[in-house]
């Protein structure tokens, strides 16, 4: 129940919807392209001449795509959801957010180490540029269903996030300096005290010295 009250009745059927289909009643127009959706009705996308005919006092937002993912802008979206919490991107100078988690091949904690990556997706472990807990609305739904720490309605966990970024960006600093830490310690550890002194110990003194000349003989005049 209290899963339910941290989201809105609209948003699964949303993040499952197809979008970017042909609209069937305006199959010879020009802006026939259903990239629309409309949180009053619930039902499925549809063109910009449907959203005059049928939605036209409804509450509807635009989705668009990136890489042939769909993504929906910050500025529309944030009006009716708390996105706290989700990794934004900036696109054609709009800034946006993804509608659900995309395919990417698993990284493991080891290989992200190594590559640098700082901040992962708590769901699909998909790295993210910021300290940001979700990739998209689809990841953040997930993790609202396995613990309830965040919500999407409005200003509801504003105070939360906040502290939750501030306990990532922590905890990714205190890892950067041990993992800095247990590099210097294993580089001294390379080599022994006994080892440095054998070394040290084993390298000949250089000396200055001179060697005397001996007493040059003349060359016998020629006869």
């Amino acid at each position: 129940m209290m899963g339910e009250m941290m989201v809105p009745p609209w948003l699964e059927s949303l993040l499952s919807t197809a979008f970017f289909t042909i609209c069937s009643r305006h199959r010879d127009t020009p802006r026939n392209e259903c990239n629309m959706y409309c949180l009053d009705c619930m039902d499925d996308a549809f063109c910009f001449y449907c959203r005059s005919s049928r939605h036209k006092d409804h509450l509807v937002i635009q989705i668009r795509r990136s890489s042939y993912h769909d993504v929906v802008r910050v500025a529309e979206i944030q009006k009716v959801l708390d996105i706290s919490g989700v990794q934004t991107y900036v696109i054609n100078s709009a800034r946006v957010l993804f509608l659900n988690e995309r395919p990417q091949p698993k990284i493991s904690s080891s290989s992200s180490s190594s590559k640098g990556v700082s901040y992962l997706c708590e769901i699909c472990s998909r790295s993210l540029l910021d300290p940001f807990r979700f990739c998209s609305l689809g990841c953040k739904l997930v993790g609202i269903r396995k613990k309830g720490d965040t919500s999407f309605v409005v200003g509801s966990n504003k105070k939360n996030e906040e502290e939750a970024m501030k306990q990532r960006r922590e905890g990714i600093t205190a890892t950067r300096l041990a993992s800095k830490q247990q590099g210097d310690d294993e580089e001294l550890r390379e080599r022994s005290p006994q080892e440095m002194y054998t070394s040290s110990a084993s390298t000949p003194p250089h000396f200055n010295s001179r060697r005397r000349k001996g007493i040059p003989h003349r060359a016998p005049f020629a006869s």
